[in-house]
């Protein structure tokens, strides 16, 4: 009798034991399941950072929500400029070393400009801008490693037979190009929001900024892309954006 007694109990332990395990192990199945069907960083980055946080925060357009969403599309573009930087560095086509200095101290004085534009001592009239602001910046390390794959060879340009216009034709064609041109008219809006700040506010903005290009050959390409960045930085969240967002 004792020992059926004993058989019993042991046996409503083991039972106890199981269904206490049994939600463990459903969990761990459905995070596995969902880490399996996650997008991978190819399918993700087909999509431009605007539409992948669009898709993400579909169903949870809160404010964390939309910080994972920004995290991740980050980590996997981290991961893509990673592997280019190990590809060009195996084919021995990757920059020197005086070049990835260079980069370095530009990315340095990047980051500088970025921390003195938040650190007025007051949170960001938007909440989600300094992640943004990481995400984005991160552009400037990828189109660096860009620079060193080998490009294929441009088509010939086409020959013409049609002269250039000449006299106020040809100033006004001059002045139009001046007054369109993408580079001038982020220098210009750039100094219009320096210039809207309290004046110790612009002059330590505008010394950081100065040390970002100020010393080095940059191409325009660059060097709109510099300017289109502090201007994120430093538009306001209710202003229209003067350019959309990079990638």
């Amino acid at each position: 009798m004792r020992r059926g007694l004993h058989l019993t109990l042991l046996l409503m332990a083991c039972a106890g034991s199981v269904v206490a395990q049994a939600p463990i192990t459903a969990s761990v199945h459905r995070h596995a399941d969902s880490e399996e069907h996650a997008p991978s960083c190819a399918h993700i980055l087909q999509l431009s950072s605007s539409d992948w946080i669009a898709r993400s925060t579909a169903a949870d357009n809160t404010t964390e929500a939309t910080r994972r969403a920004i995290a991740s599309y980050a980590r996997c573009y981290d991961a893509r400029t990673d592997a280019l930087a190990a590809r060009l560095a195996k084919s021995g086509k990757g920059p020197s070393r005086s070049a990835l200095t260079e980069f370095r101290t530009f990315d340095a004085a990047l980051k500088n400009f970025t921390a003195t534009a938040f650190a007025d001592g007051r949170a960001p009239a938007d909440a989600l801008k300094p992640a943004y602001a990481s995400l984005y910046e991160k552009q400037f390390r990828y189109a660096f490693y860009r620079s060193y794959e080998p490009k294929p060879a441009a088509p010939a340009a086409p020959t013409s037979s049609v002269s250039a216009p000449t006299g106020i034709a040809q100033n006004a064609t001059s002045q139009s190009s001046v007054d369109t041109d993408p580079l001038t008219k982020a220098k210009n809006h750039f100094g219009e929001l320096l210039d809207a700040l309290p004046e110790d506010r612009m002059h330590s903005l505008h010394a950081a900024f100065a040390t970002v290009l100020g010393p080095r050959a940059a191409s325009n390409e660059t060097r709109l892309a510099v300017y289109r960045y502090a201007i994120f930085l430093l538009e306001p969240p209710s202003a229209q954006p003067f350019s959309p967002p990079p990638f």
